[in-house]
């Protein structure tokens, strides 16, 4: 098949460099625009040096975007919403990394998380890619609340987080002797993600998610433990089965249970730069307690490779193109 025109509207944040570290190597993309106000006129590399010598882009004016296949559009929260008339001209389908299309399927965009939404990716032509927190704990809890056996009012989420969360603005809390062995609650109750969250978990239901969020001294990365209460008492061969069956099948999704090691739960760690979900979860045989596991990088599975995971289900390509990298180790 002929090559995917892709262009990206703001490209100088961390999710749009990684979108584009994505997209230069991605056999079936050619890469037209990318725009940046703030950096209009200069080379792509000068924001994002791991591209040197990779691209010889620069960075285009928002007015200067031409007609191309697939649009990503990268811009702060709050902005795509207004942009969208802008450009909704330019490309038949958009795929929108912010928070503005995430609810209730705003503007007809598809709610980005493949595993869930898989075929309703397939015929769209709209899709807004999920919150990285949001990707890390419905990943984590969807086998659990789609069968039912998960109290729907009493899960509790803790996510740990890497200070690219924040993005490439300078603010006081990012100032190195501030930031630099912080672990800090920022988001202790009223996350955003929550209703990204209930809304994919709910299935109709009343439910709570009681989510707090704290920053920890790494720039990629998210660890969410969740504590479920199960409804039913299930054997830990029981939970494996539930997790079996609801991803047994999906490229990005690892199950990660050993006896014994340092990597017997999942870490963000072994993730950097893949677009991988691994979920563990230990069962406390004193209660009916269920401690659920999840890591993601996100930059990745959290952003920029969930956007290219959509991009191939939407265009009919093996959905792991461009995504195959397996992280490293040690690190």
């Amino acid at each position: 098949m002929a090559k995917l025109s892709v262009s990206i509207v703001g490209g100088s944040g961390y999710a749009g460099g990684e979108l584009l570290r994505l997209l230069l190597f991605h056999p079936n993309v050619q890469v037209m625009q990318v725009t940046s106000e703030r950096f209009e006129g200069k080379p792509v590399d000068r924001v994002h040096p791991n591209l040197r010598k990779i691209t010889r882009l620069t960075f285009s004016k928002p007015s200067e975007l031409t007609p191309c296949d697939v649009l990503f559009m990268c811009l702060p929260h709050g902005s795509s919403s207004n942009y969208l008339e802008q450009v909704r001209s330019l490309a038949k389908k958009i795929i929108d990394l912010s928070a503005d299309f995430r609810l209730d399927k705003k503007q007809g965009f598809v709610y980005g998380i493949p595993e869930l939404h898989r075929e309703e990716m397939k015929g769209a032509n709209r899709v807004s890619s999920a919150g990285c927190n949001a990707t890390a704990t419905i990943l984590a809890l969807y086998p659990l609340f789609k069968r039912g056996v998960a109290d729907p009012m009493r899960t509790v989420v803790e996510v740990k987080v890497g200070s690219s969360e924040g993005g490439n603005s300078i603010s006081e809390a990012s100032h190195h002797p501030e930031r630099s062995g912080a672990v800090r609650s920022f988001m202790p109750t009223g996350h955003r993600h929550i209703l990204e969250i209930v809304q994919e978990l709910s299935f109709g239901r009343d439910i709570q998610i009681h989510f707090s969020a704290t920053a920890i001294d790494m720039v990629r990365g998210v660890l969410a433990t969740s504590h479920v209460f199960l409804t039913e008492e299930l054997s830990e061969k029981e939970i494996w089965a539930l997790y079996r069956e609801a991803y047994g099948e999906e490229p990005f999704i690892r199950i990660v249970k050993t006896s014994g090691g340092i990597y017997r739960y999942p870490e963000p760690k072994l993730l950097i730069g893949t677009n991988y979900c691994d979920i563990g979860f230990e069962k406390d045989e004193k209660s009916d307690r269920l401690v659920v596991i999840s890591a993601i990088d996100n930059l990745m599975k959290g952003a920029a490779g969930q956007a290219v995971q959509a991009l191939n289900i939407m265009h009919g390509l093996d959905e792991t193109t461009g995504l195959e990298f397996p992280g490293l180790h040690p690190i």
